[in-house]
């Protein structure tokens, strides 16, 4: 699977297609790292509609290959080294996502089938509480 990047991407095209490829992880982007390990506040988002070329020094006219067998933390590294850009993977957790800070030794496919996973069990519990109302 290729992410094609380039200079006139924004980061919404970038997250849309990562999540295209794992429906149940999705990427946000940070103008720092918040350390290993470490959680990273909302209010670092970056906006999604700026271009790789009004974010990074870099010139970027690449692409970044990756597959369900691709460790998360390896991810996030190619994207902070290659890009200079700092993602950090966040998992699907049936309304919520959850950072995967404490997974990223996790491939991208696991975290993907985990996310669905607890999205289907999310579903289940949703659907008997609604049948015990009636």
């Amino acid at each position: 699977m290729i992410i094609q990047l380039h200079a006139n991407k924004t980061l919404k095209e970038i997250q849309s297609e990562f999540s295209s490829l794992f429906p149940y992880l999705k990427i946000e982007f940070f103008p720092k790292t918040a350390g290993t390990g470490k959680g990273v506040k909302k209010e670092y988002l970056k906006n999604l509609h700026v271009t790789l070329q009004e974010l990074t020094k870099k010139q970027v006219d690449d692409q970044l290959i990756l597959d369900e067998n691709t460790i998360v933390n390896e991810l996030e590294k190619q994207f902070r080294e290659r890009f200079d850009l700092n993602v950090q993977v966040f998992r699907k957790s049936g309304n919520i996502w959850l950072e995967t800070t404490a997974t990223n030794n996790w491939t991208l496919g696991y975290q993907n089938s985990q996310g669905q996973e607890l999205d289907k069990a999310n579903l289940s519990a949703n659907d008997s509480d609604y049948h015990e109302q009636h």
